[in-house]
């Protein structure tokens, strides 16, 4: 018989990745009060980045990328919360969050390609919305992993290509690449990097993926 799922080409990596995240982060800091606004009115998005919360261990906790904060307001009490993120204005914006509902967090402005923090240094790292903003997939994933303390969890929601390719979610995900997203074969980065993963569709026609990933040794 023959196979109609048609095939899918992934997005190539940037050439010149400063280039990249400078222009990104230019679009983030015009828009950011718009996104911090969007986060929190938009149900499917909130329900999508909410899944994450039930699959944390901890006690310590990186949230790497975390925008204005929405996700982490929702789990800080009960962790011990460390965020990290490239956009200045974000990280203003989510400390404001946090100081109006009383959240203790550990935030600050970096780059997940060189995370400030020591090896096997967390029980979570959840990172949503934000690995295909990346321009160096190895590099982040790579200092996740260091990070991450043994059988620590990864915990990444993003846009990928839907399982059975239907088209609505195959035109969500061309409209995220063509946004600037880069649409990546995370199966093969996780496998590359030594995570154990799984890998669910969560929404958006098949085009918003949970993958939970464990440390492997």
């Amino acid at each position: 018989m023959k196979n109609n799922i048609p095939k899918i080409n992934y997005t190539n990596e940037p050439v010149n990745k400063n280039e990249f995240t400078d222009k990104l982060d230019k679009e983030y800091s015009k828009y950011a009060w718009i996104y911090d606004t969007g986060v929190k009115i938009l149900p499917f998005w909130k329900t999508w980045i909410k899944k994450a919360i039930p699959l944390i261990k901890g006690p310590r906790v990186l949230e790497a990328s975390f925008g204005t904060g929405y996700l982490l307001t929702k789990y800080a009490r009960n962790y011990e919360v460390h965020g990290i993120d490239y956009n200045q204005k974000m990280v203003e914006i989510a400390g404001r969050n946090c100081r109006r509902k009383n959240i203790q967090a550990n935030l600050q402005k970096g780059n997940v390609e060189e995370l400030p923090f020591e090896d096997n240094f967390f029980n979570t790292i959840i990172n949503t919305m934000a690995f295909s903003g990346y321009p160096d997939a190895d590099k982040a994933m790579s200092e996740f992993y260091r990070t991450l303390n043994q059988n620590g969890r990864l915990i990444i929601i993003d846009f990928n290509y839907p399982e059975n390719r239907n088209r609505l979610g195959m035109k969500i995900v061309k409209s995220m690449e063509q946004a600037g997203d880069i649409i990546r074969d995370m199966h093969l980065i996780f496998q590359k990097h030594n995570f154990t993963f799984t890998d669910q569709a969560i929404g958006g026609f098949g085009s918003v993926h949970l993958y939970i990933a464990e440390k492997n040794q």
